[in-house]
């Protein structure tokens, strides 16, 4: 909602601003389809010489998520400490036999069933199943199984801001791909040169638009979008953190319940859960589960 306002204002404030000054329109309208194929054009041509398709089509759905913000609500944080509190409780007071029939087959599991939208996240359901296998070789060292999930993180986290990392480099290439179109224009302007000086004005200012446009793209839209993506994509990686939050913990001997509350202080202030609420998620967990 707040990324619609911002563009309303963006094009209402500083277009109004033009007009009120005086400034004609319609040499802005009239500029703008040609200038606009140029730079954007250059722009998309850019884009893809510089990304693999993989990032392509990650920038298609990260759009999304600059309107859209994080898929993570608070109520999904309380399910993730409710889920990890399942499979550590179960893991503990059953031991390692219990728990293999709910991370092999996580889908046909009683536990993870109770949770759609967490097990539908492939990543999430991996990373939780994964690690707790581990724990199930009796590794005598606690510190490997730690260091393989931050590696897991670090890289999944690197690949999920690659889209916001090729819209930033766009964002810096506009402003130059601006200065071509008006280069461009420039030369046209040139070779018109025995033309009488209103329309000569004409020609150089609709060559300048390009140069606006390129950096009012720049920096009133791709590059606030971009920020906005490494915004939502560092928010979204820290529910992940809380899995190995929880799982450090219970690898290091601590109860269930100890365990979800160390989780619990990692989740982001927006959508903290307090002490009670979790309590109230725990108690209220299906029997089933």
């Amino acid at each position: 909602m707040f990324q619609i306002i911002g563009i309303v204002l963006l094009f209402g404030l500083v277009f109004g601003s033009f007009i009120m000054s005086g400034g004609n329109m319609g040499v802005i309208i009239e500029a703008a389809p040609h200038e606009l194929m140029a730079i954007l054009g250059a722009g998309v041509a850019s884009y893809l010489i510089s990304n693999s398709m993989t990032t392509i089509k990650a920038t298609g759905s990260g759009m999304g998520k600059v309107f859209k913000g994080p898929k993570w609500k608070a109520k999904d944080y309380n399910d993730l400490l409710s889920l990890l509190f399942m499979l550590t409780k179960t893991m503990k007071s059953k031991g390692v036999i219990a728990l293999e029939s709910h991370i092999e087959k996580p889908h046909d599991s009683a536990i993870f069933s109770q949770y759609p939208k967490i097990m539908k996240d492939h990543f999430a359901t991996d990373f939780i199943c994964d690690t707790l296998r581990m724990m199930t070789m009796n590794l005598e060292d606690p510190h490997q199984v730690e260091d393989c999930m931050e590696q897991q993180l670090e890289k999944h986290h690197h690949e999920g801001l690659s889209p916001a990392g090729a819209l930033q480099s766009l964002a810096d290439a506009l402003p130059a791909l601006g200065i071509v179109a008006a280069v461009l224009g420039i030369i046209k302007t040139m070779g018109s040169i025995t033309q009488p000086p209103e329309i000569l004005g004409e020609m150089i200012g609709s060559a300048l638009v390009g140069t606006f446009l390129g950096v009012f793209l720049a920096y009133g839209l791709v590059g606030p979008m971009a920020t906005r993506l490494k915004e939502v994509v560092d928010e979204e990686g820290a529910f992940y953190r809380i899995i190995r939050s929880v799982l450090v913990a219970h690898l290091h001997g601590n109860a269930a319940q100890i365990s979800v509350e160390i989780g619990r202080g990692s989740v982001p202030t927006a959508s903290q859960p307090s002490f009670a609420e979790l309590e109230e998620a725990l108690a209220n967990i299906p029997n089933a589960a």
